[in-house]
């Protein structure tokens, strides 16, 4: 898989040596709290390593990037598509900066920005579409600000931290993103 290089990020292969990187967000209140509620219960060790090796061998449907630094290539975060079908050219968007020293910097948008390029122009998909929680608000202002649309809203899908809530569907389409 190509790097997709930017200003301060490069989208990289997955490599094993980003285990000890996703160990320290992968049980982190803070950052899991806005991700699927497959983290819900604590992630083993085994269970990064095996996802870790999935992505690394290509053993999986999803297809992903490490967000990393520019200079060093030092993993940031991660940004995956899911749910890849070619028959009718879409994909669902998984992003997570894993470290909270960069949180709110720009590097999601950054990196949402070069998988669009990807998405749309090497390709050739006509829609990219993501779920974001009604409460995570910094999340929704990001992928507004990248061209994401709200189109639908699962009423209290989801329970988290004691209440239901409601999951958002954004998506932007490949006419939206060429304009």
């Amino acid at each position: 898989m190509p790097h997709l290089t930017g200003n301060r990020i490069t989208l990289r292969e997955y490599r094993m040596e980003d285990l000890s990187s996703i160990r320290q967000w992968v049980n982190d209140p803070e950052i899991v709290d806005t991700l699927s509620d497959i983290f819900t219960y604590p992630q083993t060790l085994h269970n990064t390593e095996s996802f870790l090796r999935m992505m690394v061998e290509g053993q999986t449907q999803s297809k992903g990037f490490v967000i990393s630094d520019k200079e060093t290539l030092d993993y940031i975060g991660q940004i995956d598509l899911h749910k890849l079908n070619w028959l009718n050219r879409s994909a669902l968007l998984g992003i997570v900066i894993g470290r909270k020293d960069l949180l709110g910097q720009g590097y999601g948008r950054e990196a949402i920005h070069l998988l669009k390029s990807f998405v749309f122009e090497t390709l050739n998909l006509n829609r990219l579409e993501l779920e974001v929680y009604d409460f995570n608000e910094r999340a929704k202002r990001c992928y507004l600000s990248c061209g994401f649309k709200e189109e639908g809203r699962l009423r209290q899908k989801v329970y988290k931290n004691g209440k239901y809530v409601d999951v958002i569907i954004m998506s932007i389409l490949a006419d939206e993103y060429q304009s």
